[in-house]
């Protein structure tokens, strides 16, 4: 889960454990364009204090509005919707057409808000199903394909362990490609045996592990929320952790190189077993062609790709670095040539 949504229901157990009154609200559906996406969750104290967002500003204004003038009085789920209207839509920041449905839970202890957080502080993933009728709530174990389901007895969420990155290798690009992944929510991990890159390292909010990269692969526990980056161009530190990664259920798995090179990790992972299908799934030369030539660029280019993987985004073959080099190439042969088509 994001870790936006995290600090949510860490505050709100705060607030219980006060004796706060508090409610949490969540986006539970969206129709046309909205400003956050269906899961979304916001934390709101009987006297107006709020953590989290679901709609950018204005809805939460109106949230915030009712509890200072009415208190929280209600003792049982309710929904609500904003947007329905174009006026509405317009009064509330929604784009045009757009509205928002949410679901208002009041908490107290039976919200199991506690045992919740337990739980995913041993890195479970999670699903709570709220009673719409009673506020009743119970936990159980979610499968990792899992999403949010709506019906007019229950809503369950789906809570678990942030998306995770493992970068192997602590150089330059490195700390780019974590900066820029922090700020896209991701638990980043680094991984590199060598002192004298882990020495210099300063990028905040990074574990960054002494070991060497396939015993950690194995250690993680890659689950389908998991992302693996080779960037050390060693294959004594890349090769192995990446047969690991790619034999589990990591939803990325790359490793920068030229062509070249990548095709001769290719050759040298199939003498590790790796079979045809495990190597289909190796992102390699990695990341999106823009034309990137700075290790800045070079990040944002693998986050690209990275995220179009995990949104599930079929990409074209010429965005991919290997066709788009080869049709580059191609065109220029044919240029020198004085070939025109």
């Amino acid at each position: 889960m994001d870790s936006i949504d995290l600090d949510v229901l860490k505050t709100c157990e705060q607030w219980i454990a006060q004796g706060r009154p508090c409610q949490l609200v969540t986006v539970i559906r969206t129709w046309g364009s909205s400003p956050r996406p269906e899961g979304a969750t916001l934390g709101l104290s009987g006297d107006g204090q709020v953590i989290g967002s679901v709609s950018g500003g204005c809805v939460e204004d109106d949230l915030i509005a009712r509890v200072r003038a009415e208190g929280i009085t209600h003792t049982r789920p309710e929904i609500v919707t904003y947007g329905i209207t174009a006026d509405e839509a317009h009064r509330f920041g929604l784009p045009c057409g757009g509205t928002i449905e949410l679901a208002i839970e009041p908490l107290s202890a039976k919200s199991r808000i506690g045992e919740l957080l337990a739980q995913l502080g041993r890195h479970q993933l999670v699903a709570r199903r709220l009673d719409l009728a009673t506020g009743d709530v119970t936990l159980g174990p979610a499968s990792p394909g899992m999403s949010m389901q709506v019906s007019s007895a229950a809503l369950t969420t789906v809570h678990g362990p942030r998306w995770r990155l493992l970068i192997i290798g602590a150089g330059q690009l490195s700390a780019f490609l974590a900066q820029i992944a922090i700020g896209m929510e991701y638990q980043v991990t680094v991984c590199d045996p060598r002192e004298e890159y882990r020495s210099s390292w300063n990028v905040p909010g990074v574990d960054v592990v002494h070991a060497m990269p396939d015993d950690l692969v194995l250690e993680m526990r890659l689950d389908a929320r998991s992302a693996v980056v080779a960037l050390t161009h060693d294959p004594k530190l890349d090769d192995l952790a990446l047969m690991e990664a790619l034999k589990s259920p990591a939803f990325y798995v790359g490793a920068i190189g030229s062509r070249v090179n990548n095709a001769r990790r290719r050759e040298r992972l199939k003498l590790f077993d790796v079979s045809d299908e495990e190597l289909a799934r190796l992102h390699g030369p990695i990341g999106l062609y823009i034309g990137s030539k700075t290790p800045a660029e070079i990040a944002i280019s693998i986050l690209a790709e990275l995220t179009a993987v995990k949104n599930g985004v079929q990409l074209p073959a010429e965005m991919q670095v290997e066709a788009a080099k080869h049709a580059a190439q191609q065109a220029q042969s044919a240029a020198s040539c004085g070939i025109t088509g």
